[in-house]
């Protein structure tokens, strides 16, 4: 590795091609590592739930959160000059006994045999998971509670074989998908954190019915603030420690100034750049320490951070090189961060989705553009790292200078698969037709893949996969599945004497309303079991609103609380009307009896039958209003239907129209289709086509999504497209791949993403995956490395239509 220390550009296997000598180390070490699991985290919240036992939750979690800040092993890697570890091991994943121990018994056999988030598991550390850590949560974790909780039908429902929604994520896990008050932090350090708390305090009335709940909470700041002081003071006695005996001079300057800083910050509001890059590490990291959720996302980086990067390069303290060094080993860290997932988790998020959420330029709370000098460097990070994390995103509105503009879209067309684009346009009238006031709205962020929340948000914003698809089968059968020949959904009659499209539609929107009823009840359910055994005092701290009245985030603390449940398999519903429509109703090529008995037989024997389902109907995609029409309808009835309700926490359920990879296990458990889709096929991905299905190119494609509702989808869609590399090549194919933005935001489409890679590259990869350790691909709303996925997620991607013009 040393003879990578030399200050020139350089490439190497990876596809890196960075100034910085450091940057590529630190790139092709962490792409090295075979994940594992570690189990230190999930001993020490062990120990401490058992000498706390009876003592209320919330001072528990805080207790155990702060006993493993104390406790776990930290680590400072040669060259990086961000520190804090969320595992005792690079790109380890901790584990999360007090909402996963079911499934790590279960399972713990199969994480070094699955083909999907493969991790290894050392033999110390599955016999001490099975013989002194999961004993202790049997009967204790979410899943056991929020299970038991449930009615009978629901736990049926949440239960079966083949899905019609998927609640695991946060059933097995925490709420993930949220976005801290970084500049708390960065404004405040935990010393004054800690002050404010200790001022709340003192204006509490005793005589309050709900005094006792209310000093708990803030009892439970005050552990965090003096632990996450000790934690980096930990780092700093490390890093004096190290260059005490470090002979490399350049490397023990680097740890010395590592132990001067982390004696200040996070303590302390930090004073330069560079500190505000580490209070930020480590304020942004602990989220992940304290909670088994995802997404965890970023913020308006660029905002926050400007302001000591502007007084950092103006007072001299750094140049712009070190500057973008600095970024570039926080763009490691990220990926740095990895999840356990359960098998069923494993597919829906495929490729260890983490999708720490960076969004860059925008507007300020009065509407002008905020793009900065920070802005460009953070792409520039983009460029020179190629890795998974951060998830990064661009915000377009009518004012977004063009040179921005242009960048982004150069980096997204080298293969990088980032940034993503969003429109302003359509996420600032979407969250006002919310309540939320406008200066709020315009300073909106994206949570997780697509998500736009304001500030002050607890977003939940993937709170469930569900299938729009499955709820098609049900209405073309009784509402009885196919699959296992149960009655999973109401009785909506026999299909065979519908006599309109309209017959079908009414059918399909019953069965859509009956599971949204069984899936929020699921989810609202899961929600009061957070609540009460599973607060997140840590995230809390950095909420101004809960901080200010003394309620924790999980119990409605926020300012904004929204869940947001998305539906999947909408080109193949949409196609599958258009086909019932035209052949059935209108052109009468054959009866609905004859539609339904080729469906129970799954086409068997009748492939020129669904040859003329294929062909002869129009499809999703080709800018086709026929069946963009019937398509915006199957949108519609699925956002009302979940729109209807509320959550826990006082807020509302916001749908949302994307799949991340659920499109491939969630058509496992679908039946053939009126569109011509074999039984157990994978679904449309998205709001995208059907593979196959789109024959005028991307434009078209662009034209069909475009004529959604996205208003309406509150939770946002999911736009993936993919190009050749060759037509990226040329500053044509790139100022194209521009235009084709800007027209679709114009048109009112919210958010579209491009993997640049072809066919080919992606089948070598999964030949020889040693050889492509860095690829990496858009998934959904986030990315992976390639070679990590599930084969037939590759299988997905790799089917997915492949662009060679505009």
């Amino acid at each position: 590795m040393e003879k990578l220390a030399v200050h020139q550009p350089m490439e190497n296997p990876y596809g890196i091609c960075s100034d910085f000598w450091r940057t590529v180390k630190l790139n092709n070490e962490l792409l090295l590592v075979k994940p594992e699991m570690c189990v230190e985290r999930a001993r020490i919240v062990t120990e401490s739930y058992k000498r706390s036992e009876g003592e209320p939750m919330i001072i528990r979690r805080a207790k155990s959160i702060a006993d493993v800040l104390r406790k776990m092993t930290i680590f400072i890697q040669k060259d990086q000059m961000i520190v804090g570890n969320q595992a005792s091991k690079l790109r380890a994943a901790p584990l999360f006994p007090e909402t996963e121990a079911l499934y790590l018994e279960k399972e713990i056999d199969l994480f070094e045999k699955r083909e999907q988030d493969r991790l290894i598991v050392p033999k110390n550390v599955r016999k001490e998971l099975l013989e002194d850590i999961v004993p202790y949560w049997r009967g204790k974790t979410i899943q056991d509670l929020a299970l038991n909780a449930m009615p009978e039908h629901l736990r049926e429902m949440v239960g079966l074989e083949n899905q019609i929604f998927s609640v695991g994520i946060h059933l097995t896990g925490s709420i993930g998908h949220i976005i801290a008050d970084y500049e708390k932090v960065l404004n405040k350090g935990f010393k004054g954190l800690k002050e404010e708390v200790l001022e709340k305090l003192k204006t509490l009335d005793i005589t309050e019915p709900g005094y006792g709940e209310k000093y708990d909470f803030y009892q439970a700041e005050l552990i965090l603030c003096d632990a996450m002081v000790d934690w980096a003071h930990r780092y700093s006695e490390k890093a004096s420690t190290l260059a005490q005996n470090e002979t490399d001079e350049k490397w023990k300057k680097q740890l010395e100034t590592i132990a001067d800083i982390c004696s200040r910050v996070p303590e302390n509001p930090p004073t330069n750049f560079r500190e505000a890059i580490q209070a930020f590490w480590f304020g942004h990291l602990v989220l992940y320490i304290e909670q088994n959720g995802l997404a965890v996302s970023v913020g308006r980086f660029d905002q926050y951070m400007y302001p000591f990067y502007k007084k950092s390069i103006e007072n001299g303290e750094i140049t712009k090189d070190e500057a973008q060094e600095l970024l570039e080993c926080l763009w490691i860290k990220f990926t740095e961060i990895m999840r356990a997932y359960d098998y069923e988790g494993a597919k829906y998020y495929a490729g260890f989705s983490i999708s720490e959420n960076m969004v860059l330029g925008g507007v300020d709370s009065d509407g002008n553009d905020v793009t900065n000098e920070l802005s460009y460097m953070c792409l520039k990070s983009e460029a020179d790292t190629k890795l998974s994390q951060p998830n990064l995103s661009v915000r377009i509105h009518e004012n977004t200078p063009e040179k921005f503009f242009m960048e982004a879209v150069r980096v997204s067309s080298t293969g990088r698969s980032k940034p993503q684009f969003f429109n302003d346009r359509i996420a600032i009238p979407m969250l006002v037709s919310l309540g939320v006031p406008i200066e709020e709205a315009r300073n909106y962020s994206i949570s997780g893949c697509v998500e736009a929340v304001p500030p002050h948000c607890n977003g939940m914003t993937n709170a469930a996969m569900s299938n729009i698809a499955k709820a098609l089968e049900l209405a073309l059968n009784d509402g009885v599945c196919r699959l296992s020949g149960k009655q999973i959904g109401p009785k909506t009659g026999d299909p065979r004497e519908f006599g309109s499209i309209e017959d079908v539609f009414e059918a399909f929107k019953e069965q859509v309303s009956a599971y949204v009823d069984d899936m929020v009840s699921a989810l609202n359910i899961i929600e009061r079991t957070h609540a009460k055994y599973h607060p997140l005092p840590y995230f809390s701290l950095l909420m101004d609103d809960c901080v200010n009245t003394a309620l924790d985030i999980t119990a409605g603390g926020a300012r904004y609380n929204y869940t947001g449940p998305q539906g999947v398999g909408l080109g193949n519903v949409a196609n599958s009307m258009a086909a019932i429509k035209k052949l059935v109703f209108e052109d009468k090529k054959f009866s609905m009896k004859n539609l339904i008995d080729a469906l129970d037989n799954n086409f068997e024997g009748q492939e020129h039958f669904r040859q003329i389902l294929l062909n002869k109907a129009p499809k999703w995609g080709n800018d086709d209003d026929y069946v963009d029409i019937l398509g915006k309808k199957v949108a519609k009835i699925y956002c009302v239907e979940v729109s209807k309700h509320k959550n826990t926490r006082g807020g509302v359920y916001r749908p949302g129209i994307y799949s991340v990879s659920a499109n491939v296990p969630l058509g496992l458990h679908v039946a053939a289709l009126p569109d011509g889709r074999k039984s157990r096929e994978v679904l449309s991905d998205g709001i995208a086509p059907q593979h196959g299905t789109d024959s005028k190119g991307p434009t078209a494609v662009a034209k069909s999504a475009s004529k959604l509702d996205h208003l309406k989808i509150y939770n946002g869609t999911i736009l993936n497209q993919k190009f050749t590399p060759k037509l990226m090549e040329t500053e044509v194919g790139k100022s194209a791949l521009k235009n084709l933005i800007k027209s679709y935001f114009d048109m009112g489409g919210w958010h579209i993403q491009f993997n640049v890679v072809d066919a080919k590259t992606l089948r070598k990869a999964q030949a020889s995956p040693e050889k492509y350790r860095g690829i990496i691909v858009r998934v959904a709303g986030y990315s992976a490395f390639f070679v990590e996925l599930d084969k037939a997620v590759q299988d997905d991607i790799i089917d997915r239509a492949e662009y060679a013009n505009f």
